[in-house]
């Protein structure tokens, strides 16, 4: 077939790139099919554009060479180039297959389906329909049947990202959180390091503008400093393995921006500074073997002094990625620490490419396709088959793919990957469903410790089991208390308490929802059939046995009542606060220059507040004095130069509300009581303990608190505390009165 060459555009040089690269590994002949492609879908886009005003066949074509430069085969090239063809341009896929096979038809189906897909966003504030999380459901099916179809849509995702920028900002926003949500972490999951940094920088660039900016700015401070320390550390380090005959090619290594603004989230935290961020100095080193990674890493702690516990052998133990490579992080010049990644050039290709590097071009027609590489999406897969709901669905996405791992031993010496924040009951049902509800303790390291407790690296794990188990408890359901954090095991015991007899289960849920009910101190009387529309349920029955089981989680179902209760007032649903008590603002998070968390300190000559115009000024050892705009000091200010911008930032309306707690006495209750609500970042404002009768105790205490969600989870956490026998609401009287009457309405209207 004779295929006509168009004329001379900027849009045909872009495929003349991607010829060159797909030359660079496809034979002559396997090209022709991707030449008919391109022509194909020229003239099916022909005079359509791009929001930035290019022809749109500029995009596919970028989209192309993304997928060249992984080395996919020619069948991926042409599909391709036509993704967009069935949506944009009406053509059918009977079209595309009767011109271009059943393969490159079937690529470019499921393509189109993906791009119609609006797919929801783990965490998002927006609630997710069941149709929804069937998107996400077939995504993953796509990717299991064929991985091709997702890799071209992460090129196409990587090329919109980089063309984001005559978008309206809210399109910007959105995609980029989508991007950054699902997209980025997916790409991780396969292993393609390149298409992931990129995609996450692009995000950030556009979620956090002003955060984005900061990074790079602390970055370009000092970074020939730091670009001829590294240099100087690469050229000791090849004269040390050349000296031990180890060929070896050493590099810089970039720290990407997203990546330093999460470990400066991380550090901020733990009360740390930028400067004290370990690898925004590092080194890589590719070697020939697995035996000269180890000996390199000999001569590199022979050169410099290692950091303690700064230390990973991802060789021995692969991520899910297939990412292998010892990480180092040492001391040089006596005080100067920076990492070093020792891997082998193959080990750096699947770093670089992950799952596309077992789907690159083979001369002999069929792609390798490496089963054991996909096994955890088929294994993810087998266990939803299980799940009922959109919730639980796209709670298995964010524990079951989206997650860091920590490498387990079984006494036997055999080693589990799990979710880093996993717990020996997540351990006992990965092993077995039977050992996981027969557990009635476990071991770590020889060490009994409870079940909620996560594990770490390198745990030797032991299951404390018991024959005559009556099975799992409901409050292993309750991800308040941490008992289970992956998908697998928290859809294995809910089966358990679905299997039971219903009356059971429905009697359980009425119990249940008694008892939030009395915490939150709500009333949904009259309100049934918001309830059964808000949870999906077939009728009250279902409902209270779906909470019964565990089907509704306790932590989801105050999250929506929450909602309900809010939209039966204008406030959240807490009690009245004394005059003295309205609801507060938190503290005001002062921003200088647009960066929160600096050093700030009010200035006592002008006394500024929320509102006022401000400014702030540079002092010699105190940080940044914040004024009032029209303070005398600061008109008189001769040093301009030491004047910044500050704004007041954003501010938590918070509201105090009454909690009564039941307990035994013993020494150290009020300890844990003031920890558990310190962990929750809630503030005690009051506190009075009562002695009812001999043994008891009754604590009162005033808590600020930002809404009925957190507070369900709070009193869920106070109740777990050892001697605790309740904690609920207390109510005022004149709340009281208030309920009586809306239950006496509602009762009317029944």
């Amino acid at each position: 077939m004779q295929v006509r060459t168009p004329e001379i555009t900027p849009e045909s040089v872009g495929f003349e790139a991607v010829l060159e690269q797909a030359g660079s590994y496809l034979p002559e002949d396997r090209l022709q099919i991707v030449r008919e492609a391109y022509e194909f879908a020229h003239d099916a886009h022909e005079g359509q554009t791009r929001h930035s005003g290019e022809p749109y066949i500029t995009h596919p074509v970028a989209v192309t060479l993304e997928v060249a430069n992984l080395e996919l085969d020619h069948l991926a090239l042409a599909a391709a180039l036509l993704h967009d063809v069935q949506e944009d341009c009406g053509v059918t896929n009977e079209t595309v297959r009767d011109r271009f096979g059943d393969e490159v038809a079937r690529l470019v189906d499921g393509l189109t389906k993906l791009e119609k897909m609006p797919i929801p966003i783990p965490g998002g504030d927006q609630e997710l329909s069941d149709s929804q999380a069937q998107n996400l459901r077939k995504m993953f099916l796509a990717m299991a049947e064929d991985i091709r179809v997702v890799l071209i849509k992460l090129c196409d995702r990587l090329h919109n990202m980089r063309t984001l920028g005559p978008l309206r900002p809210d399109k910007q926003r959105r995609i980029s959180m989508e991007t950054i949500e699902i997209y980025a972490p997916l790409a991780n999951r396969l292993g393609i390091w390149q298409i992931k940094w990129e995609l996450e920088d692009l995000a950030f660039r556009y979620i956090e503008p002003e955060r984005y900016k900061e990074v790079a700015e602390l970055l370009a401070v000092k970074r020939a400093e730091r670009e001829e320390f590294i240099d100087d550390c690469a050229r000791t380090l090849r004269e040390a393995l050349g000296n031990a005959g180890i060929a070896a090619e050493v590099t810089g290594r970039a720290k990407h921006i997203y990546s330093i603004y999460q470990k400066m989230e991380r550090y901020a935290e733990q009360g740390k500074s930028f400067d004290q961020i370990y690898d925004l100095l590092a080194l890589r080193v590719f070697v020939d073997s697995v035996s000269e990674c180890y000996h390199a890493l000999g001569i590199v702690h022979s050169l410099w002094r290692p950091i303690p516990g700064q230390f990973d052998d991802y060789i021995a133990n692969p991520k899910d990625s297939m990412y292998q490579s010892l990480h180092t992080t040492v001391i040089a010049n006596g005080t100067r620490p920076f990492e070093i990644q020792i891997r082998t050039h193959e080990m750096h290709r699947i770093a670089e490419y992950g799952v596309a590097a077992h789907w690159r071009y083979k001369e002999g027609g069929k792609q390798g396709k490496d089963e054991e590489r996909i096994a955890w999406l088929r294994q993810l897969l087998d266990w939803q088959r299980d799940l009922v709901g959109a919730e639980e669905f796209v709670e298995s996405v964010k524990t079951d793919i989206f997650y860091d791992q920590v490498f387990v031993y079984t006494p036997k010496g055999e080693v589990l990957d799990l979710p880093a924040s996993a717990t020996p009951l997540d351990f006992a049902y990965r092993i077995h469903t039977d050992l996981g509800h027969q557990t009635v303790g476990a071991k770590v390291n020889g060490r009994i410790i409870p079940l909620n407790r996560q594990l770490q690296n390198g745990d030797v794990v032991e299951i404390l089991r018991s024959r005559s188990s009556k099975g799992p408890s409901r409050d292993w359901l309750n991800s308040d208390l941490g008992y289970v954090h992956t998908s697998h095991a928290r859809t294995k015991i809910r089966q358990w308490f679905r299997q039971r007899e219903r009356a059971d289960n429905i009697e359980r849920g009425r119990q249940i929802l008694d008892q939030e009910m009395r915490r939150l101190a709500g009333n949904i009387e009259g309100r049934h059939d918001e309830v059964i529309e808000l949870f999906n349920a077939s009728s009250w029955e279902d409902f209270l046995a779906q909470l019964g089981y565990g089907g509704i989680p306790t932590s989801t179902f105050a999250r929506k009542i929450s909602k309900l209760l809010q939209d039966e007032d204008t406030e959240p649903d807490l009690p009245e606060a004394p005059p003295s008590r309205e609801p507060t603002q938190g503290s005001p998070g002062l921003r200088v220059l647009g960066v929160g968390n600096l050093l700030t300190t009010m200035a006592r000559c002008c006394s500024p507040v929320p509102g006022d115009q401000i400014v702030g000024y540079v002092t010699r050892a105190r940080g940044v004095t914040v004024h009032r705009a029209d303070c005398h000091n600061i008109l008189a200010e001769e040093e301009r130069e030491r004047l910044v911008e500050v704004d007041w930032g954003t501010a938590t309306k918070v509201y105090p509300v009454d909690v009564r707690m039941e307990a035994w006495d013993r020494v150290g209750l009020l300890r844990d009581v003031s920890t558990v609500i310190s962990e929750e970042k809630v503030n005690m404002i009051s506190v009075q303990t009562l002695e009812p009768n001999e043994g008891a105790v009754r604590i009162l205490a005033t808590l600020e608190t930002s809404g009925l969600e957190q507070l369900a989870r709070l009193l869920a956490r106070l109740e777990m505390i050892r001697g605790v026998r309740s904690v609920e609401r207390s109510v005022s009287g004149s709340q009281s009165k208030q309920r009586s009457r809306k239950q006496a309405s509602s009762g009317a209207k029944q």
